[in-house]
């Protein structure tokens, strides 16, 4: 029996990876570690490259620059839940067969992951006739029966309706974390990447542009680029600085210092999502508002609470570049 790893123990490294698919490099030059005991969530746009970093980091792909250190079993599951045309408990006890786990252990396992993700009473049922939520449960509960080091899942609530969605997100938020194993889990939504994660990287256009606690980067996103990314679509030029903002930071206040006309309203579940624009052309913010709102065409006063700063060359030339 091996002594529990020390609380900070690196189980995964990268230095300057690059990955290329065919003549594209998609990943570029990130550097990055995964410590025991943490869930870290990689986010970013379609097309980001988040899975082309998965399968590298997993040792599917080779880097075409740079290189890859793991300590302990890797486990990957790839976003399509592909099952064998088998019950669901055979399923899983095929993947530990493949793991190498003894026969007599594998049926045992087996019943403990389906239990842990909620899906063990589908056990003797054919893969064939789960459902979409159902059988994104037994997909994980195949990887988590191996009980890897190093565990990685490539967006495992995609596909599925919002019911779905949300019951599994709530049931895998303590599932996939474990103070023995690091997860690497790659998200496209955000709610999710904050449902999960101790950390976050940041991937867009094939570069780990932030890394950092959810609340930290939502708080104080590094650059402009990440800013926009993470929600802030709102835009007020004071002085030599650039405010971004999210409909959060923005607040209808009678006696409020600015003053705004209501360019656009779009009806929400529990209010109206509006589109303002700044008198003076000093900008655009969106806030929403309870009903009854204010319509388009209406003059409305406000205050700002929170947002981003940058400087306005900053923001200048993060336009140039795009």
């Amino acid at each position: 029996m091996t002594d529990a790893p020390a609380a900070e123990e690196v189980l995964l490294r990268c230095e300057h990876l690059s990955v290329r698919r065919g003549e594209s490099e998609v990943v570029r030059d990130v550097s990055a570690e995964l410590h025991v005991g943490e869930l870290v969530a990689l986010l970013g746009p379609n097309g980001a490259g988040k899975s082309t970093l998965l399968d590298a980091l997993g040792g599917v792909l080779a880097p075409a620059q740079g290189r890859v250190e793991r300590h302990g079993r890797v486990a990957i599951a790839l976003q399509a839940p592909d099952l064998a045309r088998r019950s669901v408990l055979a399923n899983v006890t095929l993947a530990l067969a493949w793991w190498g786990v003894p026969r007599p252990e594998r049926e045992e396992r087996a019943h403990e992951a389906l239990r842990t993700m909620g899906a063990d009473h589908l056990a003797e049922r054919p893969a064939w006739a789960l459902s979409g939520g159902e059988r994104r449960r037994v997909h994980l509960a195949r990887v988590i029966a191996l009980r890897p080091d190093i565990l990685m899942l490539d967006e495992p609530f995609a596909g599925l309706d919002p019911e779905s969605r949300t019951n599994l997100l709530e049931d895998a938020v303590s599932v996939l974390r474990s103070p023995t194993r690091t997860t690497l889990v790659v998200v496209h939504d955000r709610a999710e990447a904050w449902a999960l994660a101790d950390r976050l990287f940041i991937l867009i256009a094939g570069e780990l542009v932030a890394v950092g606690p959810p609340r930290e980067l939502l708080e104080h996103p590094p650059s402009i680029v990440v800013a926009r990314f993470l929600g802030f679509d709102g835009s007020l030029e004071d002085g030599a600085e650039l405010l971004l903002t999210r409909a959060s930071h923005v607040i209808l206040d009678p006696a409020g210092p600015l003053r705004a006309e209501v360019a656009h309203a779009v009806p929400l579940e529990d209010g109206v999502r509006l589109e303002l624009e700044l008198d003076g052309g000093r900008g655009r913010l969106y806030a929403v508002a309870p009903l009854p709102a204010p319509r388009p065409g209406d003059s409305v006063r406000l205050r700002v609470e929170g947002g981003a700063r940058f400087p306005r060359q900053v923001a200048d030339d993060a336009v140039a570049a795009v």
